[in-house]
């Protein structure tokens, strides 16, 4: 199809199956600044504001994207080029497609290129969200402990230097002082990630950094500074060149950077918004007093989940999540894992039939339209695993409930880091702590191996070595899977 669509140009008044907006973006002021502008926040927290702004609402809460990472030029570049357009593609399990292209981002700065202009524009009176969406690794958590990693030679380097501000706690924290000093309320601080407490986590870690400098200011942050607990929801893989060169083809659109997503989508927000917020009810939003159990929920069945076939499937040979969740023996082990020990850790959830909300997630994981990468799934596992899969364990073991099936993902992982699949072949570890993963579980199958080796790694899994009614079922399956494989040892499992 020839591109109807280009947007680096001007759009047209309409086109044929293709939602464009409906509002007039030059009357659309930022009243949020957004770090993190990727996928998952375009096809998340933008896609609400945008659903507002086509009602004719929150024309004063539009979007400044923030990029503080290398890679985040790219972002810069295709946004600036389209004026801050894209394209966002839900695709269905049946095979259809609804094409939106989003507008409610009105600017993006690049913080390498002037760290000053993105302090200034968080202590402008016209901003009153700051938003987060920097993954869990972006929180510089200790894995054991939870709280903010004070010895990160980074952040030690950033307070101690005359050097302009690198990190998102530099900016965020140097721009809620000069509000301060102007006389200006604070913004309201609203971490999108997903951490249990993420409002709570965001608190620790901004303010922790602000004491390594000033202990004064760090007490008036937690006395004056919102940050309200969040819970989000959507599968949104990373843009592949065949979903740009699709969007051309079958929609006529042009986009340099478009987002593809599952039609699922879910925002549990605590309602604690001093300088006020959008409307965020009226697009969708659930805006609730307590936000626990529906984080809850998600972490330890969805989150959980995801991790419950991530490795399974990779050494099973699968490259693609709907081809891992649609094998009979992986769903069947990711379903038990749910019932049997995610679910008996959680709270009553509102509104939610727990039932019918897992029937879901095992139906979303196999649309094959989607193409979610099982690596993703895989990124990353040393920020994930202590947040979705180790509360469930500590929980279970406290209250002598079952750990068979968590133990067992924890065995996939340990196999998995030993980076050669099945084949032989290699595969890519893609962690922070990459080559400590790998060097505890080359371990494992060393002449003289140590079979709990990859649990001894304690600022990870902490004292679980020392369970043994966690060491006992995680050895079964370890052995199992170098025995027989990863095929059979799931199919054992359920």
């Amino acid at each position: 199809m020839t591109p109807v669509i280009d947007l680096s140009a001007d759009l047209p008044a309409e086109a044929e199956g293709i939602a464009l907006p409906t509002y007039d973006r030059s009357r659309v002021t930022a009243g949020i600044v957004h770090f993190g502008v990727g996928g998952f926040h375009r096809a998340h927290q933008a896609m609400y504001l945008d659903r507002l702004l086509r009602e004719g609402k929150a024309t004063d809460w539009g979007i400044c994207g923030v990029g503080v990472l290398p890679h985040d030029a790219r972002m810069r570049d295709v946004l600036k080029a389209q004026n801050g357009l894209y394209t966002l593609v839900e695709k269905a399990p049946d095979g259809s497609q609804a094409v939106t292209v989003i507008g409610s981002i009105v600017d993006y700065l690049f913080a390498p290129d002037d760290p000053d202009a993105v302090i200034e524009k968080m202590a402008s009176e016209q901003i009153r969200i700051v938003s987060l969406t920097i993954t869990e690794g972006g929180y510089n958590l200790d894995a054991v402990t939870g709280r903010f990693d004070d010895h990160n030679q980074a952040i030690l380097d950033e307070v101690a230097s005359s050097e302009p501000l690198k990190t998102v706690y530099g900016l965020v924290v140097a721009a809620l002082k000069r509000r301060r000093e102007r006389g200006l309320p604070p913004f309201t601080v609203m971490s999108c990630d997903n951490i249990q407490g993420n409002g709570e986590i965001a608190k620790g870690t901004f303010t922790s950094y602000a004491r390594l400098t000033d202990p004064e200011f760090a007490d008036w942050m937690i006395e004056s500074v919102a940050f309200p607990n969040s819970m989000v929801d959507r599968i949104t893989p990373a843009t592949t060149p065949d979903d740009i060169a699709s969007l051309e083809e079958k929609h006529g659109v042009k986009d340099g950077w478009p987002v593809v997503c599952e039609p699922f989508e879910q925002w549990v927000l605590q309602d604690h918004f001093p300088l006020g917020r959008p409307p965020y009810q009226d697009a969708g939003v659930q805006v609730v007093d307590d936000v626990e159990p529906y984080e809850l929920m998600k972490l330890r069945l969805l989150n959980a989940g995801h991790q419950a076939i991530a490795y399974f499937g990779y050494l099973s040979g699968y490259r693609l999540v709907h081809e891992s969740a649609q094998d009979p023996a992986i769903a069947r082990f990711a379903r038990a894992y749910m019932d049997r020990e995610g679910t008996p850790t959680l709270k009553p959830v509102p509104g939610v039939d727990l039932e019918e909300y897992k029937d879901s997630l095992i139906e979303r994981f196999a649309n094959s339209h989607v193409r979610d990468q099982v690596q993703r799934l895989c990124l990353e596992a040393s920020d994930r695993i202590p947040k979705f899969v180790l509360p469930v364990v500590r929980h279970q073991l406290a209250h002598d409930g079952e750990v068979r099936l968590a133990a067992a993902i924890i065995a996939s992982l340990a196999r998995y880091c030993e980076a050669v699949d099945e084949d032989g072949q290699p595969i890519e570890i893609n962690d922070r702590i990459a080559d400590t993963l790998k060097k505890y579980a080359a371990k494992q199958i060393a002449p003289d191996a140590d079979e709990l080796a990859f649990l001894t790694n304690r600022e990870l899994f902490g004292d679980l070595v020392d369970e043994p009614r966690f060491t006992e079922p995680y050895l079964e399956v370890l052995r199992s899977l170098h025995e027989v494989g990863a095929q059979q040892t799931v199919q054992k499992l359920t």
